[in-house]
């Protein structure tokens, strides 16, 4: 699958199935939480969270090529992310995009 975050692909005509769109909502576990926010004090990265969100976004990815697939895609073009806090410790990273079709 190919994933493009532009309009279109070089030197391919698209056909457009559709909107298609992956998400997930990840947290770290109470121990983790309590550990990042001690190191909010002293500044730096939050590495666990950093690994938390990476995550969230492959497994959005994965869904959303799943979703491609279905609909019988070669490609998705206009791929984006987004992500919003749900609650302290919880994200939500959803992934969409277009998906098409070679003509």
């Amino acid at each position: 699958m190919i994933l493009v975050n532009t309009e279109y692909i070089s030197g391919k005509e698209l056909e457009m199935l559709g909107l298609v769109k992956g998400s997930t909502i990840q947290s770290k576990n109470i121990g983790k939480d309590i550990t990042q926010s001690f190191k909010t004090l002293v500044g730096g990265e939050l590495k666990a969270y950093t690994q938390m969100m990476n995550e969230a976004r492959d497994t959005a990815t994965q869904r959303m090529i799943q979703e491609a697939q279905e609909l019988g895609a070669d490609a998705i073009v206009n791929v984006r992310f987004a992500s919003s806090a749900v609650m302290q410790g919880a994200a939500e990273v959803m992934a969409y995009g277009t998906a098409v079709r070679f003509k």
